[in-house]
């Protein structure tokens, strides 16, 4: 069983870009399912597809099965099943053992930049970068699905 604990955080632009690596990720990604119980996503990034299977958050938990599809298939879906798309640039940097992503949103939420951090347990402490701003793991306007 697959289970993902993540925590979110804006990010504070100026100190971000001192830290900004010189290249990212593009990622396209629409949900064929949006439900508060589950939510299905496709994914396109680079030469790789992704369908991801999310079940309900508890706490910053939820249950999580991710599997790699043709590329090909993968835009098909985002095409015929996915009226609106998520474009945004993926940057990961590992810090104290911890591996970051953070997101630059080029569509739906232009300009808005968000990191997360996943972790083995709910309750496992990490360090903050600098460019951390306000935490918003709890904060459903920021999931993804919820930005279409």
């Amino acid at each position: 069983m697959g289970v993902e604990i993540e925590r979110k955080f804006l990010v504070n632009e100026a100190k971000w870009k001192k830290a900004k690596p010189k290249s990212g990720n593009k990622i396209l990604q629409g949900y064929i399912v949006s439900s508060p119980e589950t939510v299905v996503r496709i994914r396109v990034t680079g030469d790789k597809g992704v369908i991801t299977i999310k079940g309900k958050t508890k706490g910053i938990s939820r249950l999580e099965y991710e599997y790699f599809i043709p590329k090909e298939e993968a835009e098909e879906m985002l095409h015929e099943f996915c009226q609106k798309k998520i474009i945004k640039v993926r940057y990961e940097l590992n810090i104290d053992g911890f591996v970051w992503e953070i997101d630059e949103f080029e569509s739906t939420k232009a300009g808005l930049i968000l990191a997360e951090i996943e972790l083995s347990n709910e309750n496992e402490g990490f360090s903050h970068p600098e460019w951390l701003d306000k935490e918003v793991t709890n904060l459903p306007e920021y999931y993804n699905v919820n930005m279409i």
